[in-house]
C-alpha cells in the first residue's frame, strides 16, 4: 500500500489524543482493535487487503503505540469500550464491523455488552476470554515506588525476539523491522506507567453469563498453535456467544494478522459479505 493511500492523524476523545489510521472511501466502515503492547502495525498486513473493500479505522489504544498514555485514564476493559463507541461517534459513522486481536477481543466484547447497535458484526482474532483480575497482593505492590523498576526488568529481561518468538509459529518470519517496531515501546517510560495501571485497573474478563447475553453475530478466528491464548478459550467462546462460528488454522501463532493475512482477510471478507 502506497504511503498516500492511508490518512494519518490525531483525534481527541474524552480529552485523549489518540492516534488513528485510516482510508475513508465509499465502503462499509470496518474498526481495527488491536491487542495488549500492540499498535495499528498488527494490522499493517491485512489493510492494504480489506481497503478494496471497507473504509478502515485503525486506533492506537490509550497506554499503546503512538497514542496519549494517560495516567488519570482508568485502564479498564469497559472504559476502553467506551473510548473506542466515542471514536464511532468521532469518525461519523452510526455502524461498523469490528476485528480485534487479543486483548482488543475482550475490548470489542465489552462494546458489544455497551452498545449492540453499533456493531454489525464481530471478527476475533486470537480473543483472550476468562482472565480473572490481576491478584490483590500484586494491585496493592504496583504501588510501591520501586515496581515501575520491576515492570521494565521484567519486561526488559527477555530479548525482542524471543517475545516474538512466543507469539509465530512460522519463526522464520521475525525480521528486523519486526523486532524494531515492537522493541519501541519497550524505551517508553510512559508504556510502563500505563501497563502498571492496566494491571491495577482492568477487570474480570466477561463472564459466561454476560457472554452468553451478547446476540451479535461473531467470527472467532484462531491459530492452533496459539501459545498466548490458546484455541481452548476459543472453543469455550464459541459454546458461550449465541451467535458464533470458530474457523482455525493449522501451524499459526497468536499473531494470526502477520502468519495468514490472506486467510484472515479471506475470513472476514466472507463473513461481512
Amino acid at each position: 500500500m502506497s504511503s498516500h493511500d492511508i490518512q494519518r492523524s490525531y483525534i481527541k476523545v474524552d480529552n485523549i489524543n489518540l492516534y488513528c489510521e485510516y482510508v475513508v472511501n465509499d465502503k462499509p466502515p470496518i474498526l481495527l482493535i488491536h491487542g495488549l503492547a500492540s499498535s495499528v502495525f498488527t494490522f499493517r498486513r491485512i489493510i492494504p487487503l480489506l481497503q478494496k473493500h471497507f473504509s478502515i479505522y485503525a486506533v492506537d489504544l490509550p497506554g499503546f503505540g503512538k497514542s496519549e498514555k494517560p495516567t488519570s485514564f482508568i485502564y479498564s476493559f469497559q472504559n476502553y469500550a467506551k473510548l473506542m463507541i466515542g471514536c464511532i461517534n468521532e469518525f461519523g459513522i452510526p455502524n461498523t464491523y469490528i476485528v480485534a486481536h487479543s486483548m482488543g477481543g475482550q475490548i470489542a466484547l465489552n462494546i458489544a455488552l455497551l452498545a449492540p447497535d453499533k456493531i454489525n458484526k464481530l471478527i476475533l482474532l486470537c480473543s483472550s476470554g476468562y482472565l480473572k483480575r490481576s491478584k490483590k497482593l500484586l494491585i496493592c505492590s504496583s504501588y510501591l515506588p520501586f515496581f515501575e523498576r520491576l515492570v521494565q526488568y521484567f519486561v526488559q529481561r527477555k530479548e525482542v525476539r524471543d517475545h516474538l518468538k512466543n507469539v509465530f509459529f512460522n519463526q522464520t518470519l521475525i525480521n528486523d523491522e519486526l523486532i524494531q517496531e515492537f522493541g519501541r515501546p519497550l524505551s517508553e517510560k510512559g508504556f510502563y506507567k500505563a501497563l502498571i495501571c492496566l494491571l491495577r485497573h482492568r477487570e474480570d474478563d466477561l463472564l459466561p453469563e454476560q457472554l452468553q447475553t451478547i446476540q451479535v453475530p461473531t467470527l472467532l478466528v484462531w491459530g492452533e498453535e496459539d501459545r498466548v491464548v490458546p484455541l481452548e478459550v476459543g472453543k469455550r467462546l464459541v459454546q458461550d456467544l449465541p451467535d458464533a462460528k470458530l474457523i482455525t488454522y493449522e501451524k499459526t501463532g497468536h499473531l494470526i494478522t502477520e502468519e495468514r493475512p490472506d486467510l484472515v482477510f479471506k475470513n472476514i471478507l466472507l463473513h461481512t459479505s
